[in-house]
């Protein structure tokens, strides 16, 4: 069922940071309109908002991953969202040019921020794959140094293909939301930068692993994973079928490949929990602290669910 007009007006009436992807993605606008809405994202709505919080060192909210002051032992709900990566996370995916930010960010970041994590330096990345990711493809972004990042990626993935970020603890089975963060951000940095031959055939055979459990399974029972339908905006650093797709139809179209018959179950998924009206509703908002919402409470229409639910759809209806 394709979308009706009401539905793509309705998209089309959001925050630039969602328009000009509607534009682009669903209403194949020509490249001037949806390039010029793409450029007031830095000047109002959610890009001007964020970009205002940008601390004078480079950071957000005086810490790399965790704000400063963090009570890691407190009773405060959920992950705070606030720190520099899921802050230059969010700028980056709604299409902030790094020319907005403030000037050598990331030389700030270089000479100012440190990890919570034994204090590691800023771009060198630290143990986490999932944080590691997020760095990869902001310092693509921002033009920092991240090779070292890069060979990170080769030297740790498991021998199943994939990556988990509790490795450091001993775990050695990849992890569906380790693996999938890690092919995002390594595909963010190959558009890019064009990353390295040994990171994409790492990213290729990350995706693999996804591909063999359909998105949705796991491997050794055929169990559907409960959280694969979990539908929540922003995505940040949790899986979801529809992620997984978002990410699929991304590799295919740098790639150049046709959509892998495997996704087939996870797409029938996705168009399952579509709602009577066209659209897809909030389910699994994050919790946790932000610096403004940028999406609707649970069991609301969400426009950035349906946005991705539809160029998902869309991209599989059209290719596969």
């Amino acid at each position: 069922m394709e979308p009706d007009a009401a539905v793509l007006a309705w998209l089309h009436d959001s925050d630039p940071a969602l328009r000009w992807k509607v534009e682009r993605d669903l209403l194949d606008a020509p490249a001037a309109q949806w390039e010029a809405t793409r450029a007031r994202v830095a000047r109002e709505g959610f890009g001007a908002q964020l970009l205002a919080r940008q601390d004078e060192d480079g950071q957000f909210a005086g810490g790399a991953h965790f704000p400063a002051g963090f009570d890691f032992g407190g009773d405060e709900t959920g992950q705070p969202w606030t720190a520099t990566s899921w802050s230059l996370m969010s700028l980056r995916e709604w299409g902030v040019d790094a020319t907005a930010l403030r000037p050598d960010t990331a030389g700030l970041l270089e000479r100012n921020a440190r990890w919570e994590y034994d204090d590691l330096p800023f771009w060198d990345g630290e143990v986490d794959a999932c944080i590691n990711a997020f760095t990869l493809a902001n310092g693509a972004w921002l033009g920092a140094d991240v090779a070292g990042i890069r060979d990170w990626f080769v030297a740790h993935r498991l021998s199943d293909g994939g990556w988990n970020c509790e490795w450091v603890e001993g775990s050695t089975r990849s992890s569906f939301h380790s693996t999938l963060n890690s092919v995002i951000g390594i595909l963010d940095d190959e558009r890019r930068t064009g990353g390295t031959p040994d990171l994409h055939a790492a990213r290729r055979g990350a995706e693999e692993y996804l591909l063999q459990r359909r998105l949705l399974y796991r491997l050794s029972t055929g169990e559907k994973h409960p959280w694969a339908d979990h539908l929540g905006y922003p995505f940040r650093h949790r899986y979801s079928a529809l992620r997984a797709l978002d990410h699929f139809r991304a590799a295919a179209l740098h790639d150049g490949t046709p959509p892998d018959a495997r996704l087939a179950d996870a797409i029938e998924r996705v168009r399952a929990t579509r709602d009577p009206d066209g659209t897809w509703h909030q389910a699994f908002p994050p919790r946790g602290r932000e610096w403004f919402p940028v999406d609707v409470p649970a069991g609301e229409p969400s426009r950035w669910l349906t946005f991705f639910a539809l160029r998902v759809l869309r991209w599989w209806d059209t290719h596969a």
